[in-house]
């Protein structure tokens, strides 16, 4: 968990500080305030626990390479130099630091002329063990069959696919459990969260042949075939199990069904396969999840969201959208310890600097561009009805 991000002449930011919720995080403001810049930078630093988890004992030098790799991948700056990355007119070195819960942290600086970002301070940072898992604008199931073809050049690859595209590839590819239904009828989190998504766009994308298509069907409550028949047995015991039920329509290829439809199916796949695992997995980052999703689906999103933050995952967002926000703000449940915090990047009318401002109420934040131009449409829809 990320509980905090400094960011100094690093890209768009002057200097710039954001706490983080545990829970629920939205980040708002207009186009070229650094909404995806944010996102990636906090990103990048929680790449730990895949370096750890492949070398444990990696070197501090190794670690410099491979944050370095891990944050020129995600930004893919002009060609390729981590210079590049430095505030443009800045006078002193860019730093990046992150606050991880238990005391973890990790401070990065680079000049114009690096080559490797050098670590001012490592505290605990080996002891990082949560993946984080980022799910950029565009979602990947309809392209992860050509991006994954061992055939195509992986260095033409990248030059078309930053590594958030990549690393939620890797991450969709991995293994699903083999019996999704006896997770369900174990662990709560999949007992609630996995069959609203799956009814909420009526099926669920199956991995098979090294691409996803799309099965219809739903969840339903069924009489558990394996309960005992003996009436004092069955008192102490649930009396249905949740099912799968496909329907008889034939299956499509995913590039066949809604982009909306896909987003959803991407977080479906990331909790059925354990890459998202509430309470354990680092940070979910996800840019503009209302992207191509129907306005009549974005309360259930917000509910399946809230369900993973109250099992202990962490969610940081960022968006443009109204309803996704205000959803948010109607939907959360203080009575089950919900927490969403609202930052708003906006730019300084004087200094021109980006500055941000975090409110744990939607209603007190000044700087929200989505809330202004909605409150302008609104106005102007009733100025047009007087008349």
């Amino acid at each position: 968990m990320i509980t905090r991000l400094e960011l100094t002449d690093f890209t768009v930011f002057t200097k710039l500080g954001v706490d983080f919720s545990p829970k629920v995080n939205l980040i708002v403001g207009h186009n070229g305030t650094g909404k995806t810049h944010l996102l990636k930078a906090a990103y990048s630093l929680c790449a730990g626990a895949t370096i750890f988890k492949d070398k444990p004992d990696a070197s501090e030098a190794e670690i410099q390479a491979a944050l370095t790799t891990k944050l020129l991948r995600l930004f893919t700056p002009i060609e390729g130099k981590l210079g590049k990355l430095r505030r443009y007119g800045a006078k002193k070195n860019a730093q990046m630091q992150a606050h991880f819960a238990l005391g973890g942290q990790l401070k990065l600086s680079f000049h114009s002329n690096s080559k490797v970002l050098t670590i001012q301070d490592s505290n605990s940072y080996g002891e990082y063990q949560e993946a984080a898992v980022y799910i950029p604008t565009k979602e990947v199931l309809s392209l992860i069959k050509g991006i994954s073809n061992k055939e195509h050049d992986p260095k033409t690859v990248e030059l078309i696919f930053d590594a958030s595209y990549l690393d939620l590839v890797a991450n969709l590819m991995r293994p699903s459990y083999e019996d999704p239904e006896a997770e369900l009828a174990l662990d709560p989190r999949f007992s609630s969260i996995v069959p609203m998504l799956v009814n909420l766009i009526g099926g669920k994308y199956c991995w098979e042949g090294g691409d996803f298509y799309f099965q219809s069907g739903s969840y339903e409550e069924k009489a558990d075939p394996d309960r005992p028949k003996g009436q004092h047995a069955q008192s102490y015991q649930d009396s249905t199990v949740a099912r799968f039920k496909p329907t008889k329509d034939p299956v499509y290829a995913s590039s066949m069904t809604a982009e909306g439809f896909r987003k959803i199916g991407i977080l479906h796949r990331l909790l059925c396969n354990g890459t998202l695992n509430p309470g354990v997995s680092g940070p979910l980052f996800w840019d503009e999840p209302e992207s191509n999703l129907n306005p009549k689906m974005m309360k259930h999103l917000v509910q399946v969201l809230l369900e993973l933050s109250r099992n202990g995952q962490q969610i940081i967002l960022a968006t443009h959208d109204y309803v996704l926000l205000k959803w948010f703000d109607l939907l959360m449940d203080k009575g089950k310890e919900d927490h969403v915090r609202f930052h708003a990047l906006y730019r300084d009318a004087e200094s021109h600097e980006i500055r941000i401002e975090s409110m744990d109420d939607y209603n007190l934040i000044s700087k929200s561009a989505i809330s202004d131009t909605f409150a302008e449409l609104y106005d102007a829809d009733v100025r047009r009805a007087l008349e």
